[in-house]
Order: structure tokens, then sequence, then C-alpha cells
């Protein structure tokens, strides 16, 4: 054996869909159960009461109703580009369909998609290229993070391009080469595949909004913290609001939506909404990062933790250059941010939720008892570190 190993990447989309069709199947079969009826079809509203569905088999049917819930979700958003529209340009969409994995792959966007889709293809094997028009990647997350999943990724082989934007896009012979500028220097790439990756926009288009007079933003719909729109009776949720495009946050929408309904009294809270990347190793964040507490003004100590001191990482072998970050108020040691770059992040972040929604001190994180060995032990001692105590690191 010669220590090789290959991607059955046929047999990973044919997962991909069997995935696909259990969870959506699971979805469909308690809508069922539930007596909830599903029509198919594209809808529009005639008035705040009444919406006109054109059904899948082209017949019509209106339907009326004294609350209607808007959740027609995003779309890629594709960019003004010389060349946008070349064959073997994809968007995130596309790029999950590829018959075959890519040998170079030139990412236009450095966003939580793009690195996500970065660290997926390079693990095939891939040769993978970003492009970010800002000076930093992942722009929504601690900036000290962000700067060490970028030197780790660098360490894995993926190039990444900050402040450089992209001008244009053309096939030369079997190849797709994009033209971008970094100042004034004029970076040049070549790829199999362009995947852009810069962001989505709200889906609005076709439902009639502007009628009835339903208000929009730049993001998308504009609603309150009831998910209500400026139209008594409908209300928004989920990407379509543009206010946080993440998948738990649309299914709490419209659970506050849902009560709102039924006459009971919820708002909707943002502040302490976990965020997960899926890139390996992961990433996770809860809070406040250190660039919002000190732009806030308030007094706040850091406590950090280097993963390479923690034997669960070290066991994965995604202890280089991976860390717990945590954030706390100096007057009263409550905890403000957590932030982590390694193993199981995703799953970890759990705790730093609960933390921030319970008002945790840093002692009440530090005398729970973490079991051993796990990465959460991290947390701990990111904790124990805000006042110089870490057990497990140099002081």
């Amino acid at each position: 054996m010669d220590g090789s190993v290959s991607v059955d990447w046929m047999g990973l989309q044919e997962r991909k869909g069997e995935i696909i069709s259990h969870l959506v199947g699971g979805i469909a079969g308690l809508l069922e159960r539930n007596g909830i009826e599903v029509v198919d079809g594209q809808a529009s509203f005639i008035d705040k009461n009444t919406i006109n569905v054109i059904k899948n088999d082209g017949n019509s049917l209106k339907l009326r109703a004294d609350n209607f819930i808007i959740a027609t979700g995003s779309k890629p958003f594709i960019p003004n580009i010389k060349g946008i529209d070349t064959e073997g340009v994809l968007d995130s969409n596309e790029a999950l369909s590829l018959e075959e994995i890519p040998k170079e792959l030139i990412i236009v966007g450095g966003g939580v998609i793009g690195i996500e889709f970065a660290s997926l293809f390079k693990s095939f094997g891939t040769k993978v290229h970003v492009v970010e028009m800002l000076p930093y990647i992942l722009p929504p997350i601690d900036r000290e993070i962000s700067e060490m999943v970028k030197m780790n990724f660098e360490g894995q082989g993926i190039e990444i391009y900050t402040s450089t934007e992209v001008v244009s896009i053309e096939r030369i012979n079997d190849k797709l080469e994009v033209i971008a500028k970094s100042g004034n220097d004029e970076v040049v790439l070549s790829g199999d595949k362009v995947l852009i990756s810069v962001g989505r926009k709200a889906v609005t288009e076709g439902l009639n909004l502007e009628s009835i007079g339903v208000r929009l933003n730049r993001k998308g719909i504009e609603i309150n913290s009831r998910m209500e729109t400026n139209v008594d009776g409908i209300y928004a949720i989920g990407d379509v609001t543009g206010i946080n495009m993440l998948a738990h946050v649309a299914s709490e929408q419209g659970m506050v939506a849902a009560e709102n309904i039924m006459g009971l009294n919820r708002d909707m809270e943002y502040n302490i909404v976990p965020a997960c990347i899926y890139t390996k190793p992961e990433i996770a964040s809860v809070g406040m990062t250190e660039e919002e507490a000190k732009n806030s003004g308030i007094d706040y100590k850091v406590g950090k933790f280097m993963l390479s001191n923690n034997s669960k990482a070290v066991i994965a072998n995604e202890f280089n250059g991976t860390m717990v970050k945590v954030i706390t108020d100096k007057k009263y040691d409550e905890i403000l941010g957590v932030h982590l770059f390694g193993p199981r992040a995703t799953e970890l972040i759990m705790e730093g939720a609960l933390g921030l929604r319970l008002e945790a001190t840093l002692d009440e994180i530090i005398t729970t008892i973490h079991p051993h060995p796990t990465v959460a032990e991290g947390i701990k001692e990111a904790c124990l570190a805000v006042n110089n105590n870490a057990i497990h690191a140099a002081p």
C-alpha cells in the first residue's frame, strides 16, 4: 500500500441525496400527521388576506387567511463581474452538484460559505484559491479568530488573497482565468471552475408585495421583533428578512411568529445567536467579538487557550493554531462572548450560548467540572486564563 486515498465522488453525491430525501420526507410526514395541507406552486398576494397560487399542474387556486407568514428564503447573490456568465462559473447551489471534483478551484468571496467550500474541496484534494475584497476573511467573526483561521488554512495549502477584487473572468482553452486587482497589482489565477460566493439575497420576486404595501429594505422584508411586517396580519421569517441568514434563526423566528399569531406575546432576541462555520477545523462563536466590546466602550477582559495544550484536540490532529477565546465584563466577570476554532466547535458553542443566556460568570464556568479528555476543557481553561490562572498553559 502506498498510503494514498481517493474520494468516491458519485458515492458522496448519492449519500447526499439519500440524506436530503430522508430529512425532507420526515418533515413531509410531520406536516401530514399534524393535518397541515401543502400546496405546491407559485404564490402571489392579491390583497392582504388573499393569495393566488399557480400550482405545478398549471391550475390556479385562491387561498384566504387572516394571517400569512412569508418564508421564501434566499438565493445566491451574483455580482456584476465581467464574464460572470462564462461556462464553468458556479454559484453555491451548483457547486454541491458537480459531476466531478475540480483539480483547481477559484472561490470569489471569503465569507462563511466561501470558506466552508474552500475547506471542503481542499479535503478532496482540490487546489483552492480564495479571493476576498475585504482585508480579512470571515467578516462576522472575531478578528483574531479570523486571522488564525487564515493562517491555518494557508498552512493547509489554501491560497487566500485579501484586499483583492475580481475584475473579470474569461475562458482560455480548457481553463478559466480570473483577473483581479490588489491595490496597484494585478493578480491572475487559473482554475477548472470558479465558485461565486459573495453572499445571498432575499427572494421576494413574484410575491406582489408592493401592491399590498409590505415594506422592504435593502436586506429584505422589514419586520419588527414580533416578526410582523408593516401590514397587519402579514409576518415574515428566515432569510427573506435578511436579518441573520441561519437556519436555526429562521426556525426560532417561525416559532415567535406562530406564537404571536396564536395570541401570545413574544419578541425575538438576536444577541445570543450561536454562529457555526462547518470547516475543518470548525469555527463557532456566540455573543460579542472583541471588536464589538471595544467599540461599545465596555470595560472588558479576554482569556485565550491554545488547543495545542488540549489532549482531545491533539488526538483529533486539529490543534495547530486553534484556540478558545472568552470575553468577559471586567466589573462582574460576566461572560460576554465565546469564540472557538477547533474540533467539535459547532457542538461546544452551546456551552457559551447557555452561559450568555443565563448571564453566567467566570466562576460559574470554572467551578463546573468539565470531563476529560474533551475539547470542552478548553472553555474552562480560557475562562481561567482571563485572570491569568490557566492550569494547562504557561502564565
